[in-house]
């Protein structure tokens, strides 16, 4: 059989230079195990060995706790060439996460590595265990049919908001997705992706990893460290991170010396793409990064359930604090609370329609049916503004990040992006404290620079002539840390 009902699988195996190199793993070293036929051959002994005497896993979920390595990959292509769901899990996922999920997910394997095997030794009963390490025999079967419609993936939501959400992905979609990045992004089989993001969320695992695979590139998957992360970009010609990654980019630069910072910042320049996402970039560290590089990063919106929606050019202007326009394929609008379109440059929440669009919560009608509207558009939570031009800036979560005090919508990321330019901070997150007067208080929640400190009313002077006196915090908490999950995001609801 052949792969051709999936687009995805259809691509993904069907590389056309099987000695081209796929994957590179955390030791730096390609070998012949990391060519695109290797890891094929690999990926399609092991969907024989979870098959059975099945001629399909359809309908079957099948989770994977791996570390980012070629292993990883090849649990990936083999659940979707044996028909089944893949579930991917995060050696970053706790205890009550790992419970969660596969509490949700209710898979019926689970594949393993050996070093991982005693966090999932209580998920045991019931289930097949797979080893990832153990031998294989060599199994030549036949490919499982597989259609385009068929689920691929369950990838979690962060749960930023609110417990986390399966999301079912089709082989279509994710295909979708990959087709409008790579004509967006003008992949290349000579690009060489330098990847440090976890491999359990849209970013790391469709949007990077796919989408060098999609292309027949080459990934280097590598633990984020900043020192690391700058020698390797002279070996790399792609690299995608989220905003906190460019944080510890820009300050393990500073702190450099001379000599340093000229071989990392040379060697930056040879990168066609870097991208941001999960999380909004702070034009202030949007034209630190160019400066230092020569590099403009690319910043671009999706969600799990919508895919890639938005970017900058690549060709054209990158909008520093916007995420760009409109992908090949995907319609958006930003409406009231109605849902009717709004005037240009007014605020609203974004709506869109896409073939990448996902097949649901996994086990929760009622949620997916609540994410669309009457015009079958996604809901996505998130307020925007458009211009004339077409670039869309995000103002945050209507959930989270609009607040609503003393009879003012306002933005938290706005004021986040005007308390970053106060020489002791050196992270924020704005909150709304629920208040009797103001309905939701205007707080800072600040991590100061070392050796700074910072009392609110020095606060409030320094910001009386920089914003609007209702946008001035009226709070100041001084913190060790900011909470983040593993893609960056600040989790506010834990500040609350």
């Amino acid at each position: 059989m052949s792969t051709a009902g999936s687009p995805l699988l259809a691509r993904l195996i069907g590389h056309p230079i099987a000695t081209d190199v796929s994957i590179v793993g955390p030791d730096g070293v390609a070998g012949g195990a990391g060519t695109y036929g290797a890891i094929g051959a690999r990926a399609r002994a092991l969907a024989a060995r979870l098959r059975g005497a099945r001629p399909t896993l359809a309908g079957a979920r099948v989770a994977f706790l791996l570390p980012p390595s070629r292993a990883w990959v090849d649990a990936l292509l083999a659940i979707l060439l044996a028909g089944g769901t893949a579930v991917p899990l995060s050696p970053l996922h706790g205890a009550h996460e790992l419970e969660h999920l596969l509490s949700d997910s209710a898979p019926e394997t689970l594949i393993v590595a050996r070093e991982l095997l005693p966090r999932l030794e209580r998920y045991r009963d019931g289930r097949t265990v797979i080893i990832a390490e153990d031998p294989r025999p060599t199994v030549t079967l036949h490919d499982a049919e597989v259609s385009a419609e068929a689920p691929a993936l369950i990838l979690y939501t962060s749960g930023t908001t609110g417990k986390p959400k399966g999301a079912v992905l089709s082989h279509g979609g994710v295909a979708a997705t990959l087709a409008s990045l790579e004509e967006a992004w003008r992949w290349q089989r000579s690009d060489r992706l330098l990847h440090t993001l976890p491999l359990h969320h849209t970013h790391g695992v469709i949007v990077a990893l796919l989408g060098a695979l999609w292309a027949g590139a080459c990934t280097h998957l590598v633990p984020f460290e900043a020192e690391r992360v700058w020698e390797l970009f002279a070996e790399s010609t792609v690299f995608m991170g989220v905003p906190t990654m460019y944080v510890r980019l820009m300050e393990a630069l500073r702190a450099a010396d001379e000599p340093t910072r000229d071989r990392w910042t040379s060697g930056a320049r040879g990168l066609r793409l870097c991208t941001s996402g999960s999380a909004a970039l702070s034009p202030s560290l949007h034209r630190a990064f160019a400066q230092a590089t020569g590099v403009e990063i690319v910043e671009r919106y999706g969600m799990t359930e919508i895919g890639m929606a938005l970017s900058n050019p690549y060709g054209g202007e990158r909008v520093p604090g916007s995420v760009g326009v409109e992908l090949p394929g995907v319609a958006i609008d930003v409406v009231d609370e109605q849902g009717r379109a709004v005037p240009v440059e007014e605020a609203g929440e974004l709506r869109v329609r896409s073939p990448q669009l996902f097949s649901g919560y996994h086990g929760d009608r009622a949620a997916t049916e609540a994410a669309y509207d009457e015009q079958a558009r996604f809901r996505t939570g998130d307020v925007a503004v458009r211009d004339a031009r077409g670039y869309v800036r995000l103002l945050g979560r209507a959930s989270s990040d609009i607040l609503k005090s003393g009879g003012y919508k306002l933005s938290a990321l706005e004021i986040e992006e005007l308390l970053r330019e106060h020489p002791s901070i050196g992270e924020v997150a704005v909150i709304g404290v629920p208040d009797e007067t103001w309905g939701d208080r205007v707080c800072a929640c600040v991590v100061l620079r070392s050796g700074e400190s910072l009392e609110l009313e020095a606060l409030r002077e320094w910001c009386k002539d920089r914003m609007a006196t209702y946008k001035v915090p009226r709070e100041l908490r001084v913190l060790a840390s900011l909470p983040r999950n593993p893609m960056g995001k600040v989790q506010k609801k834990l500040l609350l």
